[in-house]
């Protein structure tokens, strides 16, 4: 019989209930363990565990947060919910528990090997049901499920039969290492996205690019180049800690590391790094507001990052929910994804479906268009 049961810690669930679940996961138990270390106050942390008589055979990590729903509306609707808050600064932020977590790349349930392909709809759907229960019972009006796989069709499944409202998700960029070499991957580029790139790797000069799994002394400046690359950006919803970026260096040992760029002494851009035997996960890249810019460091580092792939004959680049248009050009497919949420309230959850529509659009069509 199944049973479904939600914890306020991964510790209590145990690395080996959680594995069984995740196996192999680059964001398995010790990157979330990580996350829950890392003191991110604006988040409470779930963990949602199906058990067949005692066994494990799905889980998931939630969370809980103040979320403000221009997080993710477009122009017109965000301009409308700036204006309402300038006299109610507390309009538009509802209390939300989401399934899946904040600092992973999607929903990540997880499924136990060898469990029967025709219970994975059950399982996704108990697990929902139970962390929906647990929400509201603390309070919580707005429930939803954060970017859920499509090809995962037992997720979509379980909150449709659930009655939740569907909108397009914010898929990981995916680059397949195809090529041999930078020579082959520039090729299958368009001529002018070749030029460009060559033109942009000039801001190399003068950089030291390091590879660290020890940020010891750079602990601020990590913070601090995280905090501006969040001030630059449209969506935002965790707010990091440089014990995030140590503890996952920390928690995953040869599993993660930190590409640094320096320019001369000072620190201007790093890219914090998870990769396994064919992965290699762009987790974040943050750089100075002027100088990384000036020396095209996204591009560099992306360049620098493909190099690496090739180096350890990884099969696949996976870089984050960010820069569409950009990531097309540079050669990247975007695996579909969802996004799907209920409100407690009944008149709520039907202004909220007619309001979708102005909800961010779909990032994959927004990247073809562009």
């Amino acid at each position: 019989m199944l049973e479904a049961r939600v914890m306020t810690s991964i510790h209590q669930v145990g690395q080996p209930a959680w594995d069984a679940c995740f196996p192999g996961a680059l964001e398995g138990f010790d990157y979330l363990a990580a996350v829950e270390g890392a003191g991110l106050a604006d988040f409470a942390f779930r963990y949602v565990v199906v058990t067949d008589q005692g066994r494990p055979v799905g889980a998931a990590p939630g969370f809980i947060c103040d979320y403000p729903l221009d997080t993710t509306l477009n122009g017109a609707g965000r301009g409308l919910v700036t204006a309402v808050r300038r006299l109610a600064p507390r309009a538009f932020t509802v209390r939300l528990a989401a399934l899946g977590s904040p600092c992973t790349e999607d929903v990540s349930l997880g499924l136990a090997p060898g469990v029967d392909p025709g219970r994975h709809d059950e399982i996704a759907r108990l697990a929902l049901q139970a962390f929906e229960t647990e929400s509201l019972a603390e309070g919580c009006g707005l429930i939803a499920v954060k970017d859920a796989p499509v090809a995962a069709a037992h997720i979509g499944a379980a909150a449709r039969a659930l009655g939740y409202q569907p909108t397009p998700g914010m898929p990981s960029a995916v680059l397949d290492i195809t090529f041999a070499d930078l020579d082959g991957y520039l090729a299958g580029l368009s001529r002018a996205t070749r030029k460009d790139l060559r033109r942009k790797l000039r801001g190399r000069a003068g950089l030291q690019i390091e590879l660290r799994r020890d940020l010891t002394g750079l602990e601020d400046r990590i913070e601090d180049l995280y905090a501006q690359t969040r001030a630059r950006s449209d969506q935002q919803l965790e707010n990091l800690t440089a014990a995030y970026f140590t503890g996952v260096l920390e928690r995953l040992g040869e599993r993660a590391f930190c590409v640094l760029y320096f320019l001369g002494d000072d620190l201007i851009g790093f890219n914090l790094m998870l990769q396994d035997a064919e992965t290699l996960l762009d987790k974040f890249f943050c750089m100075e507001t002027e100088r990384g810019p000036a020396h095209d460091l996204y591009f560099v580092s992306w360049i620098h990052n493909i190099g690496l792939c090739l180096e350890r004959g990884l099969k696949r680049y996976q870089s984050g929910q960010a820069g569409y248009a950009t990531k097309r050009r540079l050669g990247c497919a975007f695996p579909a994804t969802e996004m799907f949420f209920r409100h407690r309230r009944p008149w709520v959850d039907r202004a909220l479906k007619w309001a979708a529509p102005m909800f961010a659009d779909d990032p994959v069509a927004e990247g073809a268009a562009a």
